[in-house]
């Protein structure tokens, strides 16, 4: 079991658990046909309405799905069932994309027997396909007991081209009551956050105020989920979908609650191992690629120069052929529109320092060739001489198998 230490007292603990380790959750998921043989249809459900909070892509194309869930959480502020799809994106699909992602909220919503403005819809896949209704709401009508729960299965029905199951759960002491928080995720390709073709839904027993909620997860994702970036592309369809039910028993938290901090770095936690998992299964990706800024002239330069580290399909195509060429680095750096007044700029390849005050310097470049050749997680530091603005990114490497799986999604 990891710890990690908050100040002298408060630990998160990271536990195996999963979205209905928190108490009152459930989960599922099976096969109704979208997809030819893996799952394809998924369910959360709660005991209790949840205080809901979500942030969405930032495509002007946000597909069906997201209009109906961000009109069900305007209404009702909570959440008691999600139902998502994978293998269909229902995204550019028109007005009757739009009435059977409505379809599905209702169907749903007469499934676990409460009102349909208390139900997320969400969906995942190819674009610009209209849902086989018939087999979702087939499907829909097939789920047993809301309570008989498999989050494995459900984590299994989000996928589309992830090789692998995406999950995290913590556990941390708020006010005297012990709080749980985890997530579920999928993504493997299309991933250019603010956000992209990834969804992430995270669950927590804990009892918090719905707009410090709201705040909570848009601080939090804009520190883990969109500082990640696998291809550069933006989706229609993703978001991250935070539910808090309260079982837990833990007084209300708000901002000015004196655990605030701590719930915030427990969720945090889950949100920055799931972005990781994330990046490091991008689509033909053999490596996770992590990119460290300090001493930027503000925290919005240490995300650009992050950000276009980890963007740079000439430093991901140099970390998958294993070769230290920091050059692409330092041109990612001048691109990415950070402000610089100098040029004292460190830079290292995992241990080896490369850059030293804006020169090169004399480095073990076999040595540095090993180090990009035996681990799977490649770090990347540059310190700059500007400021205390800092930030920490994720990517992956650039492969011939990108290529592959993209060139032949549809076919």
């Amino acid at each position: 079991m990891a710890t990690e230490k908050i100040g002298l007292l408060k630990k998160i603990e990271k536990i195996e658990g999963d979205i209905t380790t928190p108490k009152g959750f459930y989960a599922g998921g099976l096969h109704c046909g979208v997809k030819r043989k893996r799952l394809d249809l998924g369910w959360i459900y709660s005991d209790v309405p949840a205080n809901a909070a979500a942030v969405y892509t930032t495509n002007l194309f946000q597909a069906a799905p997201i209009l109906v869930t961000k009109e069900s959480i305007q209404v009702s502020k909570s959440i008691q069932g999600v139902i998502v799809n994978s293998g269909n994106a229902n995204a550019c699909t028109g007005e009757e994309g739009y009435k059977n992602a409505l379809q599905m909220r209702a169907a749903f919503a007469k499934k676990v027997h409460v009102p349909e403005e208390f139900i997320a819809v969400s969906s995942t896949g190819v674009i610009g396909e209209q849902l086989p209704m018939e087999k979702i709401i087939t499907g829909i009508e097939c789920i047993g007991n809301k309570k008989e729960s498999s989050a494995a299965n459900f984590e299994k029905a989000i996928l589309t081209t992830d090789t692998v199951q995406k999950r995290c759960c913590v556990q941390l002491d708020i006010g005297g009551k012990k709080v749980t928080i985890a997530g579920a995720a999928k993504g493997s390709g299309m991933i250019e956050p603010n956000m992209a073709t990834m969804l992430a839904f995270i669950t927590t027993d804990a009892q918090v105020e719905q707009e410090a909620l709201q705040t909570a997860l848009k601080t939090v994702t804009d520190q883990t989920f969109n500082m990640i970036t696998i291809d550069g592309d933006s989706s229609t369809n993703d978001m991250v979908l935070l539910l808090a039910n309260g079982l837990a028993g833990n007084d209300e938290l708000t901002e000015k609650h004196p655990d605030w901090y701590h719930f915030l770095q427990g969720l945090k936690t889950v949100c920055q191992t799931l972005a990781m998992q994330i990046a490091s299964d991008g689509e033909g990706a053999t490596k996770l690629v992590e990119a460290c800024v300090t001493g930027a002239a503000s925290e919005d330069d240490a995300k650009k120069i992050t950000k276009a580290i980890i963007g740079s399909n000439l430093v991901k195509t140099a970390v998958f052929g294993t070769d230290p060429n920091w050059g692409r680095i330092i041109a990612a750096i001048g691109y990415s529109g950070a402000k610089l007044s100098n040029y004292d700029i460190h830079i290292f390849i995992g241990p080896f320092q490369v850059l030293q005050n804006g020169s090169p310097i004399l480095f073990d470049e076999e040595q540095a060739k090993i180090y990009l050749q035996e681990n799977d997680n490649v770090q990347i530091f540059v310190q700059l001489q500007e400021g205390n603005g800092s930030a920490i990114g994720w990517g992956c490497d650039l492969t011939y198998d990108y290529v592959k799986i993209n060139a032949s999604y549809r076919t």
